[in-house]
């Protein structure tokens, strides 16, 4: 079975999409992501989807998803590699990906990662 790899950076995980996503690898992606979170409690996730011509409605929906659970576990997603006709489809498809920032490539956005990261240390929560 097809499986997306997620690595780990010290307190990121790192999701680097090299296949075409279709459905059902975006719901055991989602599944293997929230494990990978809970087990390592890592603080931030970064999604790079550079290598993805195409993002329909349900692969949009699911990054968003995913976001929404990184952060009920006190992460943060960062977006990186968008092509500009992914976006364009996207916005056409009315999708704002609550939740996700984004960045132009993993560079940028490891230290938008480490930026949100420092800035949480600085404010904790009141848990």
């Amino acid at each position: 079975m097809e499986q997306i790899p997620i690595l780990k950076l010290g307190n990121i995980l790192l999701v680097s999409i090299q296949v075409e996503m279709h459905d059902q690898l975006a719901l055991q992606l989602q599944d293997d992501l929230t494990i990978k979170l809970a087990k390592s409690q890592a603080r931030g996730v970064l999604i790079d989807i550079s290598a993805l011509e195409i993002v329909d409605s349900f692969i949009g929906r699911s990054l968003a998803h995913i976001a929404g659970i990184a952060r009920v576990m006190d992460a943060t997603t960062v977006l990186v590699g968008m092509r500009p006709a992914v976006a364009i489809t996207l916005v056409e498809l009315g999708m704002t990906l609550t939740g996700i920032r984004t960045a132009l490539n993993v560079e940028k956005g490891m230290e938008l990662l480490r930026a949100s990261m420092d800035e949480a240390e600085d404010f904790p929560s009141m848990s």
